[in-house]
């Protein structure tokens, strides 16, 4: 496996993931010199915030479904600059599973599914990584939740923006969070009724921030707009309400909602059913450090650790966007800017300057206390475990329900996530944990924990027995 390296040659970088953080990496790093090869699972760049429609749709107004349209046109244009220019090499649909270090002069190998079948190994070799792989969606359980029609925030945005496709005609979004106003108003854009905005959030959580958030005209703005929008299509909101129960027979018909008191409890007697077929719901979102765990990265919380240069206490690992902490677009391409600077530098054998991503890093240093304020004022709501009943199933993997849960840590014993997970299987499914490990914590009581698991995504058998052989590059 092991090459000499050329002397000569530029040094790689390899970029995994090409949502705004890793396109803003990689084009930092290219532009100053560095070989950058752009690892992506999806057929097109952008991410899930510049998720596009597929070619073959044949959309002509694809904008309508975005915020600044005007910055993934320069994303796009500049990657499609530097591939032109072998700057860049840009994998489409290579799923990484797994980033090694061997004790050998090729640096880091990062090891690909791609295919139709995501079953056929491809390896890259690099000097140096950033991961830029992003977040996923945070979802507490609600008795009903496993009801067809029931899906994340995240989920329908993706199917609208990649598919063009509405889950049904008559919505209701619900949960906490800023990602559910782009939601709610590009359902309504697209000709769904949604019936109700379900904030578990209300006014004196925002009032107790005003000060921060004020001092972020444009984000306030932004948020108006939205606003504005379900206000003129007449979109019922309702703060500090939450939905408590998804009713149906075989399929979702309608959500059981409920006002919240002071302490985040159900006030008795609010209740409120909406009638709908599609219940888009979401409590936010985790950085995905799989990755970053596999190489040892520290983290801090449940994000990935780094210094003023987005590096990880990993030699040659750089951690950007929501792997770092969620905290939206801006706040990515600013992370990724610094990092493909930062990268491109170190790999050059030079001292990096910050001089010259200064303006990057007081948009980082503004965007961080402004979502700091978010992240208290959208916090999942208190109390909610108490309206899991024992036979809402918590992980959908493995069915496990909560009276399951709960009997690990009351009758059995169990201290910690790991203990609950062998006894009662939550968390060993397709996913991981990925769904319900925010749930088995918050019914139990233990703190959530780095998974720790070898591998990013389910590898097949052939693959690992074939580990050992020299694959092909990508």
């Amino acid at each position: 496996m092991s090459r000499s390296p050329d002397e000569s040659a530029p040094r790689s970088l390899a970029v995994i993931g090409a949502g705004p953080a890793g396109l803003a990496a990689a084009l930092a790093a290219a532009v100053r010199g560095s070989r950058v090869t752009l690892i992506d699972a999806g057929a097109q760049a952008g991410g899930q915030f510049y998720r596009q429609p597929a070619e073959e749709l044949g959309a002509r107004h694809p904008q309508a479904l975005h915020h600044q349209w005007r910055t993934w046109e320069r994303l796009r244009d500049g990657l499609a600059a530097q591939i032109a220019k072998g700057r860049i090499t840009h994998l489409t649909e290579h799923h990484v599973w797994c980033v090694e270090r061997p004790d050998e002069p090729s640096g880091f190998l990062v090891h690909a599914l791609h295919g139709p079948t995501q079953e056929e190994p491809s390896v890259v070799r690099a000097d140096a990584v950033v991961l830029a792989t992003g977040a996923y969606e945070k979802v507490l359980p609600f008795p009903g939740w496993t009801l067809p029609g029931v899906i994340t925030a995240g989920g329908a945005q993706a199917m609208l923006k990649g598919g063009l496709v509405l889950q049904g005609r008559t919505a209701v979004v619900a949960g906490t969070g800023p990602l559910l106003l782009p939601v709610a108003a590009g359902l309504a854009a697209a000709g769904a009724q949604v019936a109700a905005l379900v904030e578990s959030a209300g006014a004196q959580d925002v009032a107790r921030h005003a000060r921060t958030l004020a001092a972020h005209l444009d984000k306030l703005v932004e948020g108006a707009g939205y606003m504005a929008e379900l206000m003129r299509r007449r979109v019922r909101l309702k703060a500090r309400h939450a939905v408590v129960e998804a009713r149906g027979d075989g399929a979702l018909e309608a959500v059981t909602v409920a006002a919240l008191d002071r302490d985040g409890r159900v006030a008795p007697g609010s209740e409120q059913v909406i009638a709908c077929d599609t219940l888009a719901v979401g409590h936010g979102l985790l950085p995905q450090t799989d990755l970053a765990e596999t190489l040892g990265c520290r983290l801090e919380g449940t994000a990935v650790a780094v210094d003023d240069e987005q590096r990880t206490d990993v030699h040659g690992v750089w951690a950007v966007g929501e792997t770092t902490g969620v905290g939206g677009a801006a706040l990515s391409l600013a992370e990724g800017h610094i990092a493909g600077c930062s990268a491109a530098a170190r790999l050059a054998g030079r001292e990096p300057d910050p001089r010259g991503w200064e303006a990057a890093a007081k948009s980082r240093a503004r965007t961080r206390q402004f979502i700091a304020s978010l992240d208290v004022v959208f916090a999942p709501r208190a109390h909610w475990a108490e309206q899991v009943t024992d036979d809402t199933v918590v992980c959908r993997c493995e069915e496990v329900s909560a009276s399951a849960i709960r009997e690990a840590v009351g009758e059995l014993g169990a201290t910690d996530a790991r203990t609950v997970k062998l006894l009662t299987r939550a968390g060993m499914g397709w996913c991981q944990g990925r769904m319900c490990g925010p749930a088995v914590a918050g019914l139990t009581g233990c703190r959530q924990v780095a998974s720790g698991r070898p591998f990013a995504r389910p590898v097949p058998l052939g693959v690992l027995a074939r580990a050992g052989e020299d694959p092909p590059d990508a």
